[in-house]
């Protein structure tokens, strides 16, 4: 796969930067708490003799049909099909970009059976909300995916073309509102954000508006509440398919498998590429046993072959890594990220 070609590519940008209660508001992968007993064996799946793990949930820090929500339920699906473990709980606790969530799980210290689903957005937000709790703060697991972005419209927009979209908004940046499912600080943030430095538009001048995840993103393009919406492209596909909405131009360095007819941005004279990226980490101050439940579990679901149809289903990019090789992946984000955000004044 040509998309998959960039596998295990470590950086957040690849152009001009390298860079309160607990809301259960859509509980389990298959709806069913039933196996909540303490954890067994540290490695699942249909072969060794370690049983299952089990009562593992899934943290989903935004509401249910966003880019994280998928994440999670495809691992929690693969990983109780391939026997793995026995059922995972998946949740959502939507809030503040992310940082609500993150909250939780440092709070949660200890807590081996509880992860959180997150990815680049997390790291911004953690900054423009002036977080308390921060990602290093937490334990990681493990990095799964990344994906390229996507400039989405509805189809009714008068915009044909990526061109067409980049004309009218550098004719007047303030008329041509873009929508991301990220908070400031967050991947469908600094993509519309970098665009407008790669076309020559003042980033301070784009009119931004936050939705809490694809959840939300993708009826305000359907109903036109904006001209254009950025974020994963990933999140789109079955209203791509469905002739809801259309997408003018990807991210990627190549053309995506899953969207042969469209353009990459470069193509269409744009000198820009933007990778997004998701991962799973853990409460602070957890027991090695409990670490090596989760990246043992993670690791086999990785291996197996439902996995790999997930990730050519949904267009993902293989970038797996675990333990301390995601730490130091995580620690070289939030430092990309930080200047970035400096350098548009978002944070000082």
């Amino acid at each position: 796969m040509r998309a998959q070609s960039t596998a295990r590519k470590a950086s957040l940008l690849t152009t001009g930067i390298a860079v309160a209660a607990l809301a259960l508001s859509a509980c389990g992968a298959t709806a069913d708490d039933a196996d909540t007993a303490p954890g067994a064996g540290a490695t699942g799946g249909t072969g060794g003799n370690a049983a299952p793990a089990s009562g593992l949930q899934i943290m989903v820090p935004n509401s249910p049909g966003g880019g994280y929500d998928t994440t999670a339920r495809t691992v929690a699906k693969v990983m109780e099909t391939e026997k793995i473990t026995g059922t995972v709980q998946v949740f959502n606790l939507p809030g503040a970009g992310g940082t609500v969530g993150l909250q939780r799980t440092v709070n949660e210290k200890g807590n081996g059976k509880l992860a959180m689903q997150m990815g680049l957005g997390v790291v911004g937000a953690a900054y423009t909300q002036k977080s308390q709790a921060t990602l290093n703060d937490t334990t990681p697991i493990a990095k799964l995916i990344e994906e390229a972005g996507a400039i989405v419209v509805s189809k009714e927009s008068p915009y044909t073309d990526i061109t067409s979209l980049i004309d009218a908004w550098k004719k007047d940046p303030s008329k041509v509102n873009v929508g991301g499912g990220s908070s400031p600080g967050g991947p469908d943030h600094l993509l519309p954000m970098q665009l407008a430095k790669a076309v020559g538009i003042e980033p301070t001048k784009v009119s931004y508006i936050s939705y809490d995840g694809g959840g939300e993103l993708l009826p305000a393009i359907i109903g036109n509440k904006i001209a254009f919406g950025a974020s994963g492209f990933g999140e789109f596909l079955d209203q791509v398919k469905a002739g809801e909405v259309k997408v003018l131009a990807v991210t990627s360095e190549e053309r995506i498998d899953a969207l042969p007819d469209v353009p990459t941005l470069k193509e269409s004279g744009v000198d820009f590429v933007f990778t997004n990226w998701r991962g799973i980490v853990a409460p602070p101050e957890i027991s090695d046993a409990d670490k090596a439940v989760w990246v043992d579990a993670l690791t086999a679901m990785h291996d197996s072959q439902a996995w790999k149809d997930e990730m050519e289903k949904r267009g993902w990019t293989d970038a797996f890594v675990t333990g301390d090789e995601f730490g130091t992946f995580l620690k070289e984000q939030d430092t990309a990220v930080a200047e970035i955000l400096k350098n548009l004044g978002l944070v000082s």
